[in-house]
């Protein structure tokens, strides 16, 4: 397609920098606020134009060489040739950009590095298949499989895919914090690539998250996880948001906190010891296989009560009690529009919000204000190196 120079301007959210042609914005990869390159166009519409970078003219300080063979061909990394310094500020300044466009929130912060910051961290992978066989990774919005022989941001425990041939549509890959490993499919593994990967539980996609169950330890507790259901997927992940989630709740004993998108348990488990046997957690999760899993990580917590309904219904109906001191939610992408009213008629004194899109998380900021409760601190994470993911920790005070 068409062939452009620009001059690229800030950082947008979702992996891409701004620049213009012709007056007509373009979000374009590949590249680092204040280069020149030359871009070839991957999509247009009335509203703006997608592009990558093809050439650079002009770099940028914080421009690397990529460690990825793959980087600009597969889909999985937006920063590849971006120093991890680099990266962060960027993170940082969509974080902020977003809060003052969405909720006129001025924010100061810088997002924190954790450890590994760059590569060999991701402990779950899903790798699409060709119709050849071949494992691989899929191009940017696009379904095109690019066959690949190694992800350098995978955990180097991960079960081996590559390099096999499948009979499915999909592999997921994972390696729990124990040690223990699982490969999840669409169809079933053959018994010679299962008997080529040493000491992992194959998990037939059918039954996906049914049969096979890791051990993911955090401080000084285990959590039963089963199949591929939702962990953070980078290793110190578990820790680092627990970490910042207490410091956030200032749970004191007797309290009643509400754990809402509470999956196997996580926080859940930490509020109980802090509200200790005086106090009352409500764990809420809909998803069945994530609900059964917490009963098994909260049994010995009498101070849990386990609320197997979505969030929605759960506030609607009353399932946590007409007034609560504390709430954690940990929603979807999508964020929590659907019942911040709902959690601000709880009354609670404090909400501590883990996001993973800053722009929804702004947004129900907003709506949060409106209803009486002011952001009192915020805190973000590099939990994605490479990419352009970034995971915040929101602190709210009910004026």
């Amino acid at each position: 397609m068409q062939d452009v120079v620009v001059d690229v301007g800030p950082i947008a959210h979702g992996g891409h920098c701004v620049a213009r042609v012709d007056g007509q914005v373009v979000f374009v990869r590949h590249t680092l606020p204040g280069e020149r390159v030359r871009i070839e166009i991957t999509e247009s519409n009335k509203k703006f134009l997608r592009a990558d970078a093809v050439e650079v003219i002009e770099s940028a300080p914080g421009r690397v060489a990529p460690p990825c063979a793959y980087a600009g061909q597969c889909g999985g990394c937006d920063f590849q040739h971006v120093d991890p310094a680099v990266q962060r500020a960027l993170l940082g300044d969509v974080v902020r950009e977003q809060l003052q466009r969405l909720a006129g929130i001025e924010w100061s912060g810088e997002v924190e590095a954790v450890e590994p910051d760059e590569l060999g961290w991701r402990t779950r992978v899903t790798f699409a298949v060709d119709a050849m066989g071949h494992a691989g990774l899929r191009r940017h919005r696009s379904h095109r499989v690019v066959p690949v022989d190694r992800c350098v941001i995978a955990h180097p425990d991960l079960p081996q895919v590559l390099g096999h041939e499948w009979d499915a549509e999909s592999v997921e890959a994972i390696v729990s914090s124990t040690g223990e490993k699982l490969l999840v499919t669409d169809a079933s593994i053959s018994d010679a690539v299962e008997s080529a990967v040493d000491g992992v539980v194959a998990v037939d996609g059918t039954t996906r998250g049914g049969t096979g169950v890791l051990t993911e330890r955090v401080r000084d507790k285990d959590f039963r996880v089963s199949g591929s259901g939702f962990w953070q997927v980078h290793p110190a992940a578990a820790n680092t948001l627990v970490d910042a989630v207490l410091d956030g709740a200032r749970v004191q004993p007797g309290d009643v906190v509400a754990d809402l998108y509470a999956g196997v348990g996580l926080f859940t488990a930490f509020l109980a010891d802090a509200v200790g046997e005086s106090g009352t957690v409500f764990s809420v999760e809909a998803d069945q296989v994530a609900a059964k899993d917490a009963r098994r990580n909260l049994h010995d917590a009498p101070q849990v009560r386990l609320v197997g309904a979505t969030t929605e219904r759960a506030l609607r109906d009353g399932l946590v009690g007409e007034q609560v001191d504390v709430v954690v939610l940990d929603p979807p992408r999508t964020g929590a529009k659907k019942v911040v009213p709902a959690i601000a008629g709880l009354s609670p004194r404090r909400v501590v919000y883990v996001a993973c899109d800053p722009a929804a998380l702004a947004r129900d900021l907003a709506s949060f204000a409106a209803l009486g409760y002011r952001l009192d601190g915020l805190r973000a994470f590099a939990l994605f190196p490479m990419t352009h993911h970034v995971e915040c920790v929101a602190v709210l005070l009910r004026d």
